[in-house]
């Protein structure tokens, strides 16, 4: 019998030893290890959905038992953040994962009527990146950062691209505005209309990429950007109102109405988890469920004032579920503060890609907090919008804010309402992160680039009332709804 001379145990009993601790060992391997694939990224993003607007997040009126799914099988993020509130320049950031502020079609707030701006040419995007890590690259859905097919996904990464360019199509005749308007619907470069809810056909391409995907044996990202719940309010029963046309943002609509187009957008979501059980997928895909901005006027905020348009919480925080077994822990929550920005890093880290060194991204890698349950990293993170000229700054539990001439200091944690005033019991923070905010700006393009920026008036908005004889800030552009 061979004695090992350095230890005095024998070939035998370190055989048992090694044989008993193998199943530890593997396990241990498994829960810290990443899985040998390359894992599937699938995105579905919600267009002006409010932070409670999902009922795993608090809405009381109606449930989206696949949306709460997804956080019962993964990880809810409380402090989740839209890089603007409006569509353009915050799918701008998630596109790129930088701040929307460094590209000219990012200072669109929103895009509207601009033929000749989009992404400079060969701008790296979260498309192109994995495509470089070998994956396949789709987005289903909306748009809205530039002209299709001009500045269409397809000239910045995306393999494929089904759904429409600008800020909203009705959801039955699928044409930007008027029933007798311009088509809006877009298969690669070819405009192109099928019949039914819009909803349900973006789910439906959605899934047919999948099949695609997994057939070939190709990792995939694919992008499903609904335009629920944007206006018009049009729920899946709505189509004979639908033909009637002329349906304002403002001058139509009821929360019964809006809790009909999300249901709707939450079955299809089922429609999409199913089908990534049925592929055997599940185990190896990333499913992360958000919004592109805060909510609309139908939209429940709560804890939160502001809406979509506006720099408070309401305008900006947004709900964000990450499912991914085996490697995020089901139920869980995180408090990190994270930005649409944030997605392409993470996906790209998640890849075992690699961000062009040309274009740093202003995004957090959020790995480690998603599958680590990492303990939450203080990050200062900065917005800007011209209407009403709003700043905002984020710095751990303190927000700093300016509305027109007025200016506030928060903590968000203890005061999501955004109700006391900390600007003179701190005054030193004040003072700091107003600064911090003006030598950040000063990195990016200038404000003035841009002209135009959305917003809502009294005319629309009853709440949003002003004093007889104060003209609204000239910085808005319009009132019609983007």
């Amino acid at each position: 019998m061979h004695v090992s001379s350095a230890t005095g145990i024998t070939r035998r009993r370190l055989v048992r030893a090694t044989a008993a601790a193998a199943p530890f060992a593997i396990l241990s391997r498994a829960q810290n290890a990443r899985p040998a694939e390359k894992p599937n990224c699938v995105f579905l993003m919600a267009d002006d959905m409010g932070y409670a607007d999902v009922s795993c997040y608090g809405r009381r009126d109606y449930a989206t038992p696949n949306i709460d799914r997804l956080a019962t099988e993964g990880i809810k993020l409380m402090h989740a953040y839209a890089n603007s509130p409006v569509c353009t320049a915050s799918r701008t950031a998630l596109v790129t994962g930088r701040y929307q502020y460094r590209t000219d079609v990012g200072l669109y707030e929103p895009l509207a009527g601009s033929e000749n701006v989009g992404l400079p040419e060969g701008h790296p995007t979260i498309a192109s990146t994995l495509k470089k890590a070998g994956y396949g690259t789709a987005l289903i859905g909306k748009w809205h950062v530039g002209d299709v097919p001009r500045f269409g996904p397809l000239k910045y990464g995306y393999d494929h691209f089904w759904g429409f360019g600008g800020g909203s199509l009705d959801y039955f005749t699928h044409k930007v505005g008027e029933p007798n308007s311009q088509l809006g619907l877009w298969d690669g470069d070819i405009t192109k209309d099928e019949h039914g809810y819009l909803t349900d056909l973006i789910a439906d391409k959605a899934i047919l990429h999948m099949r695609d995907y997994v057939k070939s044996k190709t990792p995939f990202l694919l992008s499903v950007h609904f335009n629920a719940p944007h206006w018009p309010w049009e729920g899946p029963e709505d189509e004979a109102l639908a033909q009637m046309g002329g349906l304002s943002s403002y001058q139509a609509g009821n929360i019964a109405t809006y809790g009909a187009m999300v249901k709707q957008m939450d079955l299809n979501i089922g429609k999409i988890l199913k089908e990534i059980d049925r592929l055997g997928i599940a185990k190896n895909t990333v499913v992360v469920f958000t919004s592109d901005n805060g909510g609309e006027r139908f939209s429940d905020t709560w804890p939160f004032t502001g809406k979509k348009t506006e720099l408070l919480e309401g305008g900006l925080r947004i709900p964000a579920i990450v499912r991914w077994p085996g490697q995020i822990r089901a139920g869980s929550t995180s408090n990190q503060v994270c930005m649409n920005m944030d997605w392409m890093p993470t996906f790209v880290s998640m890849a075992g890609g690699k961000i062009d060194p040309a274009f740093p991204t202003d995004g957090m890698d959020m790995t480690a907090a998603l599958t680590k349950n990492a303990a939450p990293v203080s990050r200062k993170v900065y917005w800007r919008y011209r209407a009403n000229a709003q700043h905002a700054m984020r710095d751990g539990d303190m927000k700093w804010l300016k509305i027109n001439d007025n200016q506030f200091l928060f903590n968000v944690v203890v005061d999501p309402l955004e109700r006391a005033n900390l600007r003179f019991k701190q005054p030193e923070v004040f003072a700091r992160m107003a600064e911090e905010f003006d030598k950040w700006n000063e990195t990016m393009l200038p404000e003035d680039r841009v002209k135009a920026s959305y917003s809502f008036g009294p005319g629309q908005l009853a709440d949003h009332y002003m004093p007889i004889g104060v003209r609204r800030p000239a910085a808005v552009e319009s009132d019609t709804p983007e």
